[in-house]
């Protein structure tokens, strides 16, 4: 080969991607989800493009796949599961979420509402007490591209005092009642986002105000009790 040939061979090589893009089998699935989310309620574009572009067969056991885009919760091990994409919409849609917005998650699980999150553009905090969900999520998170969004094994009861305060708290699982420390770590003008009860629960959101907080109750829900601290008082 020619010195000639060979410069052109390797113009053609480094001007051509080295692994095409694969189209994704779940993408017309997904649509489909997301024009249904948008049909029963789901109001916020920027929440309805974020769970566009999160694939969550990605965050489910392989065998699980075939029903990713099903709206509703899944198994994913641990005797927990990835929440009903409704409910992860609307949770989202709840804290108004905003560009730069520091956010907590308690409960990563399998990481979803934290890839939908990331999506926003949040600067994201999440926690899982079960070590093996919480070490999973982070290798998902990471593969699929979310590494700004920050991990940590522990109980959520107590939250992440030293990050504190946040714009926004989403809580995952179910407490008795609300965590004290939770409400404290809360920006005034910031929302919780919580699942309370034992058996009957409610979805709550609590804004912090100058003076206190003002409670709504949103709709009846059913999640996994929150387990650790919240257990014991």
């Amino acid at each position: 080969m020619t010195r000639r040939f060979a410069f052109l061979a390797l113009a053609i090589l480094l001007s051509t991607p080295a692994v095409a893009d694969k189209p994704d089998p779940y993408a017309r699935a997904r649509n489909h989800l997301v024009d249904q989310l948008a049909a029963s309620g789901i109001a916020d574009a920027s929440v309805l493009r974020a769970m566009r572009a999160v694939p969550r067969h990605e965050l489910v056991p392989a065998e699980r796949r075939p029903d990713a885009y099903d709206d509703r919760p899944l198994p994913i091990g641990e005797s927990q599961t990835i929440s009903q994409p409704w409910i992860v919409a609307r949770m989202t849609e709840l804290i108004r979420p905003r560009r730069g917005m520091r956010v907590l998650e308690i409960g990563t699980g399998s990481g979803y509402q934290a890839a939908v999150l990331a999506e926003l553009g949040v600067e994201l905090y999440t926690m899982e007490i079960v070590e093996p969900l919480a070490v999973r999520a982070r290798k998902d998170l990471d593969r699929l591209g979310y590494r700004k969004v920050r991990t940590r094994i522990g109980d959520g009861f107590a939250g992440w005092p030293e990050a504190a305060p946040f714009d926004a708290i989403i809580v995952t699982a179910a407490p008795p009642e609300v965590p004290p420390p939770l409400k404290a770590q809360l920006a005034v003008g910031g929302r919780l986002v919580i699942p309370v009860g034992e058996g009957a629960q409610e979805l709550r959101v609590l804004t912090r105000t100058r003076t206190g907080f003002r409670q709504e109750t949103v709709a009846p829900v059913r999640f996994v009790p929150m387990t650790g601290r919240a257990q014991k008082r």
